[in-house]
């Protein structure tokens, strides 16, 4: 069983505090048991204030910290010097520095300052919330933040954007961990959809035009439909029935990307769901998700998370009947999107 560390500090925010117990404790094997163990901690193992007007009893120390695979550090709201001046108290110094090496790090929002003041952020790839992100680059430099993304997962390091992204980032733990299918058991079960189009960009209050028709979301639909079809951005924009200036323009302030690099996000994401789901061929697979062929699959998949199509497949495909052909059954569910 994977052991999960929450560290409740001071200030803390207790809707993203109750997610790792809430999406993790969800998951389970064939066999109806629990995949993993989550243990609440705070510093000194007493109740620590919370963001809204109560306190909470919290039953363990920080000591718990030295056993777990998996640390997660929630926001706060009084981060105090790890915010102001970019340093750690001496008391969660002590904390981390009792982790063991090769545990994974994870942060909900602005638990990233945390991570950062640490110096586990250097050179790497972060979010946070977007109203944190300038201010988090501002203080750190050597982290490379994105501000428009729902999470990066950066291999042993993952953070997320605020609120509600943290349950899309252990969520993506989930299925990073045990496959598509257990993930999307746990959402079903928490009744949260297993995946959101686009980034954060999509919440960040712009001065934008204002709509004069539909947005892009029932063209959005209308592609994932077609993912296997050779479907180019005048496709899209017809279908909208807006000018391709136009739609690309109300897509990028939708989704916080542009219609092509979404596109290929889709395909690669419904690549990775046949691979899990199927005994497929490659260049099969790489057909039914529109990138033509095998050579384009395995350079689009190695870009993206750094693997072949066959080592992906053998970290996470599950054991189940084998699914038919192409042409005699029915292709697997819709794609998984992320980020």
């Amino acid at each position: 069983m994977h052991r999960i560390g929450v560290l409740a500090l001071d200030g803390v925010v207790p809707f993203e505090l109750a997610i790792p117990a809430r999406i993790f404790g969800a998951a389970r094997d064939a066999a109806g048991g629990a995949l993993y163990s989550v243990t609440t901690c705070s510093l000194d193992g007493r109740p620590v204030r919370a963001e809204a007007d109560y306190a909470l009893a919290v039953g363990h120390d920080a000591s718990v910290l030295a056993d777990v695979d998996t640390v997660v550090v929630p926001p706060s709201h009084s981060l105090g010097p790890v915010r102001t001046e970019g340093r750690l108290p001496d008391a969660l110094r002590a904390a981390f520095a009792a982790v063991r090496p090769g545990t994974r790090m994870v942060a909900i929002c602005t638990g990233a300052y945390v991570l950062a003041a640490a110096g586990l952020l250097d050179g790497r790839p972060a979010t946070t919330h977007w109203r944190e992100a300038e201010r988090l680059q501002r203080m750190f430099t050597r982290v490379r933040v994105d501000p428009d993304v729902l999470f990066v997962d950066d291999g042993d390091v993952l953070t997320s954007a605020g609120v509600a992204a943290g349950i899309d980032l252990c969520l993506h733990i989930v299925r990073r961990d045990h496959g598509s299918e257990v993930a999307n058991d746990v959402a079903r079960s928490c009744v949260v959809p297993p995946w959101r189009d686009g980034g954060q960009a999509q919440y960040i209050r712009r001065p934008v035009p204002q709509p004069t028709g539909r947005g892009t979301a029932p063209t959005r639909a209308w592609v994932l439909e077609r993912l296997a079809e050779p479907v180019t951005l005048a496709d899209m924009a017809a279908h909208a029935k807006v000018s391709v200036r136009t739609f690309t323009r109300r897509f990028r302030d939708e989704v916080g990307a542009s219609p092509g690099q979404w596109l290929v996000q889709q395909r690669i994401e419904r690549a990775r769901h046949l691979l899990e789901t199927t005994d497929w061929p490659v260049d099969t697979v790489a057909d039914r998700a529109g990138l033509g062929t095998g050579t384009s699959l395995r350079q689009h998949l190695h870009t993206a998370i750094g693997v072949s199509p066959q080592a992906y497949r053998r970290t996470f495909r599950t054991v189940r009947p084998q699914t038919p052909a192409p042409g005699i059954g029915p292709v697997p569910g819709p794609a998984l999107a992320r980020r």
